[in-house]
């Protein structure tokens, strides 16, 4: 296997005292990531993440089996790791008008929780669907929104539907926005690193670079890194004792 930009950080688990690191966009090789889910979970682990989700990207053709394979390594990683991972569901470049519906269809095949792929301004998301995200009660997170708008950040606070900032290049363009008017409209905001590689994984010094580089101030990094992940945990793991 190539060597790849993450293979050589072993020794990045976050210092003591730091924020934990959670985060529920990355993907395997079940969709277009480069490793097993099993082997992301473990690079996460000595990276020094605090727990992770993984989100891989689907329509609705193979959503089922991809669910069902990533429900067994995320089982696996708890168990024998102690470490909290969960399956959840990328919808991405899905119609607009079928996010509900497959959002819904997610749920009932095993995903813990939804992400649906946003607006972002480097690829050619259809209109609307950034708001039928936020409208949607099967939706847990809109990533990369890009150029989102008051009306969405008010629907995401009100539905609880979080807006991710995110770590990826060219997805990143529209961060500031995103933090700016989150802030404004009291939605919640989540970091994610949409990591396809061990290279996309984060570190505590990059998630607060990340962070700040959008406009979040120093005093909301706690907010966003811990209370809000941790909330996000919280949705999932009573959804898990539920099932």
């Amino acid at each position: 296997m190539a060597i790849l930009p993450g293979d050589l950080s072993w020794d990045s688990a976050a210092p003591e005292g730091a924020l934990p690191l959670y985060d529920f966009h990355t993907h395997s090789l079940l969709s277009d990531g480069v490793l097993v889910p099993i082997e992301l979970f473990r690079r996460a682990v000595v990276a020094g993440y605090a727990g992770m989700g993984l989100s891989d990207h689907s329509g609705a053709g193979g959503l089922e089996r991809r669910l069902h394979e990533a429900a067994a390594d995320c089982r696996l990683a708890r168990e024998r790791w102690d470490f909290p991972v969960y399956p959840g569901v990328e919808l991405t470049h899905v119609p607009a008008s079928a996010i509900a519906e497959l959002a819904a269809l997610a749920r009932r095949s095993g995903a813990l929780y939804v992400v649906v792929h946003g607006e972002t301004p480097v690829e050619p998301t259809e209109p609307g669907t950034n708001l039928a995200a936020v409208s949607c009660p099967n939706v847990d997170l809109l990533a990369h929104p890009g150029l989102l708008t008051e009306t969405e950040a008010r629907l995401a606070a009100e539905n609880n539907v979080f807006v991710e900032v995110t770590a990826k290049f060219g997805h990143s363009l529209g961060n500031g926005r995103v933090v700016e008017l989150a802030r404004q409209a009291g939605a919640r905001v989540l970091l994610g690193s949409d990591a396809h590689d061990p290279g996309g994984l984060l570190s505590p010094d990059f998630a607060r670079t990340v962070l700040l580089g959008a406009g979040v101030k120093q005093h909301e990094l706690p907010g966003i890194l811990r209370d809000n992940a941790e909330t996000m945990l919280e949705r999932i793991r009573r959804r898990e004792e539920s099932q």
